[in-house]
């Protein structure tokens, strides 16, 4: 897959995920998905996907802990 391929579907992810917390989350898992192809193909992974994808995991797992936090 070529990098440009790559960039354009994550654009289209974020551009769907009207900050939904759902959707956020399925962009997450996308990442997840686009990520793990590349580094399967033994491309680089770009570094600044790498920290997206770290900083929504963080994200979600502040939001879970707040939520059983509440419960």
């Amino acid at each position: 897959m070529a990098f440009d391929d790559l960039i354009t579907r994550i654009n289209l992810f974020f551009s769907e995920a009207d900050n939904e917390a759902e959707d956020a989350h399925q962009v997450l898992e996308q990442l997840h998905a686009e990520l793990a192809q590349l580094k399967a193909t033994g491309q680089p992974l770009p570094e600044d996907l790498v920290r997206l994808e770290a900083l929504l995991d963080e994200e979600f797992r502040s939001r879970a802990a707040n939520k059983r936090g509440s419960a």
